[in-house]
């Protein structure tokens, strides 16, 4: 798995722990306990029980075992290549439905209560896909404009509304044998600024 969502709250302090976020980092590819005391200087006696809580939580698994001796050497690794914490970790605290009136439609607090119930579903969805091995049909666009003018900003957004509402009006058929919903989000934001630290300023 390449991304994997955490819903479990227990999980999801375990993984943010400072060292256990490294040794996830360090378990893209197999390892021993052994190999991550010489890669990190932590000591391989708190290195084992940070990879049992990991292991418990399902985040790290044995991918190979090794005798030396009488000694058995195992290897882990990461269940994923990168982990990201789903606005479910949180609880009551996550943000509640967008579908609801909980939010003014224009506001921030909206986009972002609509990016965690992507995540939330999408993450559901994701390892129930990973579990039956099978794929999950999805549709990203990421692309960046340039306004010249705050007019130009709304009259992008009024055509873009028109176009979505008439392709959702053509091929939208709830009465369809064997249909199958899907959300279509179209979120926009200020792109952040990148700014290049120069040491000698």
């Amino acid at each position: 798995m390449i991304v994997d969502v955490i819903a479990d709250p227990a999980a999801a302090a375990a993984a943010l722990d400072p060292v256990r976020s490294t040794l996830l980092a360090e378990l893209a590819e197999p390892a021993s306990a052994s190999k991550l005391a010489a890669r990190t200087g932590i000591p391989r006696q708190k290195i084992n029980y940070h990879l049992r809580t990991l292991e418990a939580h399902h985040l790290v698994r044995i991918a190979d075992s090794k005798k030396w001796g009488g000694i058995t050497e195992h290897l882990f690794v990461a269940t994923a290549k990168a982990y990201v914490v789903s606005p479910e970790a949180m609880g009551k605290a996550a943000p509640p439905d967008p579908a609801g009136d909980t939010y003014d439609r224009l506001s921030v607090s909206y986009l972002i209560a609509l990016a965690a119930r992507a995540m939330r579903e999408a993450g559901e969805l994701w390892k129930k896909a990973v579990a039956q091995e099978k794929r999950l049909a999805t549709l990203s666009i990421d692309v960046e404009i340039a306004f010249a003018n705050p007019s130009d900003r709304a009259g992008f957004t009024r055509e873009l509304s028109e176009a979505v509402q008439h392709l959702a009006a053509k091929y939208h058929q709830p009465a369809a044998a064997d249909t199958r919903p899907h959300r279509v989000l179209l979120l926009a934001y200020p792109k952040p600024c990148q700014t290049t630290k120069n040491p000698s300023t």
